[in-house]
Order: C-alpha cells, then structure tokens, then sequence
C-alpha cells in the first residue's frame, strides 16, 4: 500500500513536470536599453548634464566615484531562459567625457569635441 502511494505521487510529479514547457514566462528586461545610434552621439568632452540629455540617467552610479558612470542593461528571455547583457562604462573627468567603454562602438568623431 505504501509503496502504491509513492508510485501515484511520483507518476503526477513526473506528469506535472511534463506540462512545464506549456507556461508562458515573460522576457525580464532591467536596466537601460541603449542602442547603437544613442551611442553615436556621444563624444568627448561632453558635459554630464549632456550625457543625461542624450542617454538619461545611468542606472548604476559608481560609489567609490563619482567620475564613472554605468548603463547596464539585461535581458533574460522567458521562453528559452537566453540572457542578453551589454554595458556602457563613462568616465568623466572635470564633469567632462574622458573615455567611454564597453559593448558599444565608439562612432567615428568621437574624438571631436562639440565645441569645435
């Protein structure tokens, strides 16, 4: 009788787990989204208050810092569990650009400031 019980739960646990694949799981995106033509705009020696302007605010800043700015952004796909991360890392120095790193391509006149 005992062991009867344990086959019957073990058989719904294993038709239970069968149906697993039938549940929607949403894609969890946090962080910012960036795409490459937000990138493009950048260049050096752009103020902070420039960087915000055409990125919006970072998502992490730097505790120990506060020249290095963060824009991280993760994607964990609900169907497959696929994880998608890309960071962006900003360097100021005197509240102006000094170098950007990172997932992204740095555009072409990046080094042009926009003063000239």
């Amino acid at each position: 009788m005992k062991y009867k019980k344990f086959a019957i739960a073990l058989a719904a646990l294993a038709s239970l787990q069968a149906c697993s694949s039938w549940i929607y799981r949403i894609d969890v995106p946090q962080g910012n989204y960036l795409e490459q033509k937000d990138v493009d705009k950048l260049r050096i020696a752009m103020t902070k208050e420039q960087v915000v302007y055409v990125l919006g605010q970072p998502v992490v800043n730097d505790a120990f810092s506060h020249d290095r700015w963060y824009y991280i952004y993760s994607l964990k796909k609900g169907l497959d569990g696929e994880k998608i991360r890309k960071e962006l890392i900003i360097d100021f120095q005197d509240d102006r650009i000094s170098q950007v790193t990172g997932d992204f391509e740095l555009p072409e006149n990046f080094h042009t400031p926009l003063d000239q």
